[in-house]
């Protein structure tokens, strides 16, 4: 008895395809690096030592989270809503995380929790564009890697450089303002259909409406209520697609293309030559 055939797995590396993906994240590091260098003067504006700063930005790597959270720390907020703010405002990495997990699912969890650690809003979208199903193909880790690690890179940099300039930065040059610009450019890509938009126009209103709450608490709810907002639009167009289609399915199974006669089921044969 011969043994199941082993199926065929492309290479996970090739330096070819690293370097396409390079060139595809090329365009977007500059942004990335302004939008690091306004969260590191951002951390050294709200007091955090240099020390602290660079371990945020070092293990947090998250500048959403991270702007949500240094006012909640100036403010002395309990521990537990700062916690609960930066984890709603990071949720997005759940869906991110699943979207990439059938591509990458034979790795160690070793390398997985690496390239978990460097992803980003961005690259995972860029990603997702030129891999849009888990098909197998050659060098999808070379392809990621080439958007990740750049990623990080320009971001640490402007995140570092904010940190050490940001005594230096007098508070009129508006850097708040800026790191909004720098959010919104961010996000607008990342709006590819429906259920997107929707769960950002929910997100924006919640927002501006919770603005004065206390603790930020605006924040939490703008996050959650956007997400919550896009799944159930998400679930209603895929019930719509399946109400569109069954009734022709059901018109196809049941009446035959005019001028074709139906075939006879094998009962009616037989009744047929038993008369």
């Amino acid at each position: 008895m011969s043994a199941t055939p082993t199926p065929q797995r492309w290479p996970d590396e090739d330096p070819a395809i690293f370097r396409e993906g390079l060139k595809m994240g090329m365009p977007t590091l500059f942004g990335i690096a302004a939008w690091g260098l306004v969260v590191g003067v951002a951390m050294v504006k709200t007091h955090l030592t240099v020390a602290q700063a660079l371990g945020m930005t070092l293990l947090v790597f998250a500048g959403s989270a991270q702007l949500a959270s240094l006012p909640l720390i100036a403010l002395g907020a309990p521990v537990w809503v700062i916690f609960m703010t930066a984890l709603a405002v990071n949720l997005r990495f759940v869906i991110f995380s699943a979207l990439l997990a059938s591509h990458f699912a034979h790795l160690p969890w070793y390398k997985r929790f690496a390239l978990g650690y460097v992803a980003g809003d961005l690259t995972v979208a860029l990603f997702l564009q030129r891999y849009p199903n888990d098909d197998p193909a050659p060098g999808k880790v070379s392809y990621l890697k080439g958007l990740l690690y750049p990623n990080w890179a320009a971001w640490q940099v402007g995140s570092i450089a904010g940190i050490f300039l940001g005594s230096q930065v007098p508070s009129e040059w508006g850097l708040g303002f800026a790191g909004t610009l720098a959010i919104i450019c961010v996000t607008i890509p990342l709006i590819t259909n429906r259920a997107a938009l929707c769960g950002v126009v929910v997100a924006a209103i919640i927002g501006v409406a919770g603005f004065h709450w206390p603790y930020k608490l605006g924040v939490l709810a703008a996050v959650v209520g956007g997400m919550m907002m896009a799944m159930v639009v998400t679930e209603v167009l895929q019930r719509g697609k399946a109400r569109a289609i069954t009734p022709d399915s059901a018109l196809k199974t049941d009446h035959p293309p005019a001028g074709q006669a139906s075939r006879p089921t094998a009962d009616a044969v037989r009744r047929n030559g038993n008369e």
